[in-house]
C-alpha cells in the first residue's frame, strides 16, 4: 500500500513565492517551466487567474468518474452508476468560471460518452483491486541538489505498473505518446520507488479520445530507466537555475495562440515585476 502525502503546496497556498517554487517541483510545473518560462512567471508567481477551458473540465469531470470507480474497486466494493453519475455531476458543477462560448451541453456530452466509453472497453482487470488510487507522494530530492518532488499517481494496478489517464483530441502514435509524456512517468517512476522502494513493472498511458465515436487505446512502456531518470533530473536542474536567474523569457511557438496569456506576453516589457 502506498502512504498518501499532503497535496502539492502550491495546490492549497494562494500566496506562492518564488522561494516555495525553489523547495518543490511537481511535473506539471515543470512540464509548464519546459514550454514557457513567461506562462510559468503568470501562472505560478503573478498567479493571474483565467477562466477554465472547456476541454480542461471534460478531462477533470472524467478523471473524477475513474477515481470513483477505482476506489471502489481499491477497497473490494462495486460502483453503481448512480454512484458515478453522482462523480460526474459534482465535478461538473463544480468547474468554476468557464467559457463555454454556448457549447456547455455539448461538452457534457462528450465527457459522458469517453467515461462510459472507458468503462465499457474495461482495459483493467476487475478482479484485480489495484495497489494506489489518486495518491499523493513526495520524494526528497536534495541529496541530489534537487527541491522535493511532488505528485499524484492516478492509478497503482496490483501488479506494480502505474497508470495515467489523458483525454485528447486525436489519434498519437505510442512513440509520441511516449516522446511528450517522457518527463512526467519519469516523474511518476522517481516517486513511486522512493515511496515503496520497489521498482514499478511498467507504465500505461490510457487515451481517451473524444472523436465522434469515443475512442480507447492503452500505450504500454516499460519501466523508468537510468537515462529517463538523467534527462528529469537535469531539467529538474534548469528550472532551479531559471528560477535564481528569474529567467522569465517568452518562447514564441505554434501553441502560442491557444495560450491563456497570450494578451499578457504581447504587452510583456521583459522587467520582473513580482517585487
Amino acid at each position: 500500500m502506498i502512504a498518501a502525502l499532503p497535496p502539492e503546496a502550491s495546490q492549497v497556498t494562494p500566496a506562492t513565492t518564488l522561494e516555495s517554487l525553489r523547495e518543490t517541483i511537481s511535473a506539471s510545473r515543470l512540464s509548464c517551466w519546459l514550454q514557457c518560462r513567461l506562462r510559468f512567471y503568470f501562472r505560478y508567481v503573478l498567479k493571474l487567474a483565467k477562466p477554465v477551458t472547456p476541454a480542461l473540465i471534460v478531462g477533470q469531470a472524467v478523471h473524477a468518474v475513474l477515481r470513483r470507480w477505482n476506489l471502489a474497486r481499491w477497497h473490494g466494493e462495486a460502483a453503481s452508476p448512480e454512484a458515478l453519475e453522482q462523480a460526474f455531476q459534482e465535478a461538473w458543477e463544480g468547474s468554476g468560471e468557464v467559457r463555454w462560448d454556448g457549447k456547455e451541453a455539448d461538452s457534457r456530452a462528450q465527457a459522458q460518452g469517453l467515461w462510459r466509453a472507458y468503462l465499457e472497453t474495461c482495459l483493467l482487470p476487475v478482479n484485480i483491486p489495484p495497489k494506489g488510487v489518486e495518491v499523493s507522494v513526495d520524494a526528497d530530492l536534495r541529496s541530489h541538489g534537487l527541491p522535493v518532488l511532488r505528485g499524484v499517481l492516478d492509478l497503482v494496478t496490483g501488479d506494480n505498473r502505474i497508470v495515467d489517464y489523458k483525454t485528447s483530441a486525436q489519434t498519437q502514435t505510442d512513440e509520441r505518446l511516449a516522446h511528450n509524456h517522457e518527463l512526467q512517468l519519469s516523474a511518476y517512476g522517481v516517486l513511486y520507488r522512493h515511496a515503496t522502494g520497489e521498482q514499478e513493472s511498467g507504465f500505461e498511458i490510457h487515451s481517451l479520445i473524444k472523436t465522434k465515436q469515443p475512442k480507447i487505446t492503452r500505450t504500454e512502456l516499460p519501466p523508468m530507466t537510468d537515462r529517463q531518470q538523467s534527462r528529469l533530473f537535469r531539467s529538474i536542474e534548469s528550472y532551479v537555475d531559471g528560477l535564481e536567474r528569474k529567467d522569465f523569457v517568452p518562447s514564441p511557438g505554434m501553441g502560442c495562440m491557444g495560450c491563456e496569456f497570450f494578451n499578457e506576453c504581447r504587452k510583456w516589457d521583459g522587467e520582473d515585476h513580482h517585487e
